[in-house]
């Protein structure tokens, strides 16, 4: 179990300003804020040297209740903003707080090439598989056959495999777990986050006040169960048989390899440059 204590969390958050958070009751929102400060206290970094960057959406409040440098930004370009700030301050710690319609559809392309370049980015995705603050649309994530408000009768669109995509567009650290696994997304968060090249750790989660609602799937309790039970080790998961891998999905690190960072490579180029025409800095 973490050693990290209660009053260590308070040192991270703007809990005299803030609180109580907009999260409704049974979101998982809240057991990944905790897994990000423990993974943070962990690590023992300055708060003043971390920014928390984010889009719109439920996932998206989360740097409003954070005692970090903070940007809360447009639908979908949490990454963008998040892009500029390491260009800006390499040195900084930088992390994206997403969910799987901020970044998938609207900031997919933003998503895609920041993998693409390796930039080092921490992106915390958590996964509810619904558009769950701005009325209940469907998201790339929502399971064939689902409801939302903008699938009334079941979703059609095929899913994204979101670990997939990151790792096809290039990314050198991802990996998933769920928010009933809490101790597991605080490691993976940690190792991320000393991961230096574009970062991904998804997070499923539990929307019972929408997604839970619409698609009869019980109440949070619920909903965590199924997490329990539906997210499977990713060796425990190869062995199954492909009827029992029904409604089942991986969970663990999925790749963890080195490769050039963009950043780094960009200011490389520049005294690469500056030295070849003789330039001081």
């Amino acid at each position: 179990m973490s050693s990290i204590s209660q009053k260590t969390i308070h040192h991270y958050l703007r809990h005299k300003k803030k609180f109580p958070h907009v999260w409704c009751p049974g979101c998982s929102n809240g057991i990944v804020l905790g897994a990000v400060i423990r993974a943070i206290a962990e690590l023992k970094y300055d708060k003043d040297n971390i920014a928390m960057v984010s889009g719109i959406g439920c996932s998206s409040r989360m740097p409003v209740y954070v005692d970090f440098n903070t940007l809360h930004t447009l639908h979908g370009r949490a990454i963008a903003y998040a892009t500029g700030i390491k260009f800006y301050k390499p040195e900084m710690k930088v992390i994206v707080v997403t969910g799987d319609g901020d970044a998938t559809a609207i900031g997919g392309n933003h998503f895609i090439h920041a993998a693409r370049r390796n930039i080092d980015l921490t992106v915390i995705l958590i996964n509810n598989n619904i558009y769950g603050m701005t009325g209940g649309q469907y998201s790339p994530t929502t399971a064939l056959g689902d409801r939302s408000t903008t699938t009334p009768y079941g979703n059609i669109d095929p899913v994204f495999d979101i670990c997939e995509l990151a790792m096809g567009s290039g990314a050198t650290f991802v990996a998933r777990t769920t928010a009933y696994h809490a101790l597991e997304a605080q490691a993976f968060i940690k190792r991320a986050l000393e991961h230096k090249g574009f970062s991904l750790v998804e997070i499923m989660s539990a929307c019972p006040v929408i997604y839970g609602r619409l698609n009869h799937k019980g109440d949070a309790v619920e909903m965590m169960k199924q997490m329990k039970e539906n997210a499977v080790p990713i060796a425990a998961y190869e062995k199954l048989i492909e009827e029992e891998k029904k409604n089942k999905y991986r969970r663990g690190i999925f790749r963890q390899i080195e490769s050039p960072e963009y950043t780094e490579q960009y200011q490389n180029l520049i005294y690469s440059l500056q030295e070849k025409q003789g330039v001081q800095e």
